[in-house]
C-alpha cells in the first residue's frame, strides 16, 4: 500500500524565517540609503553655514587667548611701573616719580588709574600744594567708575589735606556717611567730623563722637588715645577698661609721640 507524502513543517518555517530575514536586510538597506540621502542633504544644504561658524568659534577662541594673554603682559607691565614709580617716591625724587606716575593715571583700569592718582595727590601734598592735592582728591572720590574704597579713602584725604581752608559744612556733609560705627573708616572720618563739629561750636555733638571712636576696638590705639583726651578735655568720658587704656598708653609711649591731626 503506498503512502501519501506530507509537507515537512519545520522546512517551510525555515524559509518564512529566511525571507523575514531577507525583508529586514532589506528594510535596513533602505533605511541606510534615506539616511545617507538625509545626511547628504542636511550636508549640502547647511554645510558652508556650519563650517563658517566652525571658523568663526575657533576664531573667538583665538581671540580671546590673545586677550588674556594681552591682559596679563599689561597688569604686569604696570605693576612693574608702579615699583618704579614708588622706588622714585622713597628715593625722594619726586619729579621723576611724577613721570613715572603720570602715564599710569592716564590709563589701565579705574583702579589702577585712581592708584596713581593717589600717589601724585600725596607728591602735591609733600611739596605744600594743598589746594591742587585737595582739588585731585576730591575729583578721585566724585569718580563713580572708581571702586568704592578708593573713593572713601581719596575722600578722606582730600578733607585731611584741606580741612584748615575748608568749610565745615563741607567736612560734615563729607564725612557724616563715613563717620558711622562699624564703618572701616569710622576712626579717620569720625575724628575729622567732630573737628568740624568744634569748628561749629557743637561740643555736644564732638565730645560723644569722640567718645565713641575712643571706644571702637577697631580703631587705631594711636586714634583712640586722641580721641579719648579730646572727649575728655570735652567732659565726656571715654575710658571703659582702665587697664586697657594704661597699656596702650604704654604701648604709644614705647613706639613715639603720636602724630598730630
Amino acid at each position: 500500500m503506498a503512502l501519501t507524502p506530507t509537507s515537512d513543517p519545520s522546512s517551510a518555517d525555515k524559509l518564512a524565517i529566511r525571507r523575514a530575514a531577507e525583508q529586514d536586510v532589506l528594510l535596513r538597506e533602505v533605511d541606510e540609503a534615506v539616511r545617507q540621502d538625509e545626511a547628504g542633504e542636511f550636508v549640502r544644504r547647511y554645510g558652508k553655514a556650519i563650517i563658517a561658524l566652525l571658523i568663526l568659534a575657533l576664531a573667538a577662541f583665538g581671540g580671546w587667548l590673545w586677550w588674556r594673554d594681552h591682559r596679563e603682559a599689561q597688569k604686569q607691565r604696570v605693576s612693574e611701573e608702579y615699583v618704579q614709580a614708588l622706588d622714585q617716591i622713597d628715593a625722594g625724587n619726586a619729579v621723576k616719580a611724577n613721570a613715572a606716575l603720570d602715564p599710569l593715571a592716564q590709563k589701565g583700569t579705574p583702579a589702577a588709574m585712581a592708584g596713581a592718582r593717589l600717589l601724585e595727590a600725596g607728591l602735591m601734598v609733600a611739596k605744600g600744594d594743598t589746594a591742587r592735592a585737595t582739588t585731585a582728591l576730591f575729583k578721585i572720590a566724585d569718580d563713580n567708575d572708581v571702586p568704592q574704597e578708593l573713593r572713601n579713602l581719596a575722600a578722606i584725604k582730600a578733607v585731611t589735606a584741606g580741612f584748615d581752608t575748608m568749610k565745615p559744612e563741607t567736612v560734615i556733609a563729607r564725612m557724616k556717611p563715613l563717620a558711622k560705627p562699624g564703618n572701616p573708616w569710622f576712626g579717620s572720618a569720625g575724628e575729622l567730623l567732630a573737628a568740624a563739629y568744634l569748628k561749629q561750636g557743637k561740643k555736644d555733638l564732638a565730645g560723644p563722637l569722640f567718645a565713641s571712636i575712643a571706644k571702637d576696638e577697631d580703631t587705631p590705639p594711636s586714634l583712640r588715645s586722641r580721641a579719648r583726651q579730646m572727649a575728655g578735655q570735652l567732659g565726656y568720658d571715654a575710658v571703659t577698661d582702665v587697664d586697657q587704656v594704661l597699656a596702650e598708653q604704654r604701648r604709644a609711649g614705647a613706639s613715639g609721640p603720636a602724630p598730630a591731626q
